[in-house]
């Protein structure tokens, strides 16, 4: 389907072990490709989304954090199989950022992916929009 979806829709996704599993409200269906140090050993594509619109729905305590730099980014992952499903980003900490690769099934063709510069993160942020 190469027509981008508009209206709201509720995807569910997890890690790969299946450990952590979210559900998840997209209201606009663009994700964020960032080019920075971790965003691009990850292969994480950001949908960012408010947190009422996220639901964490198992694996709380398989979930651990890694933070760097400034320490506001919360990186959590799977702590059994390491995947990166979701984070508190530095640019919306009052936010949750989604890896869409990690949304179940073949979703991402409803998704416009828009490259960021994170490489030069303060002259860019301006530009991410929740």
């Amino acid at each position: 389907m190469s027509e981008k979806t508009p209206e709201s829709v509720t995807y569910q996704g997890g890690c790969h072990c299946g450990s952590v599993r979210f559900q998840v409200v997209v209201d606009k269906h663009q994700a964020t490709d960032c080019n920075c140090s971790i965003c691009q050993k990850k292969g994480f594509l950001h949908l960012i989304v408010s947190r009422d619109k996220f639901t964490l729905l198992q694996g709380e305590d398989k979930i651990a954090t890694y933070k760097f730099n400034t320490q506001v980014a919360q990186h959590k992952f799977c702590s059994v199989c390491g995947i990166h499903s979701f984070y508190i980003p530095r640019s919306h900490p009052d936010c949750i950022d989604v890896n869409l690769r990690c949304l179940d099934g073949d979703v991402m063709s409803q998704f416009t992916i828009v490259p960021f510069d994170g490489r030069n993160w303060e002259a860019s942020v301006h530009q991410l929009q929740e």
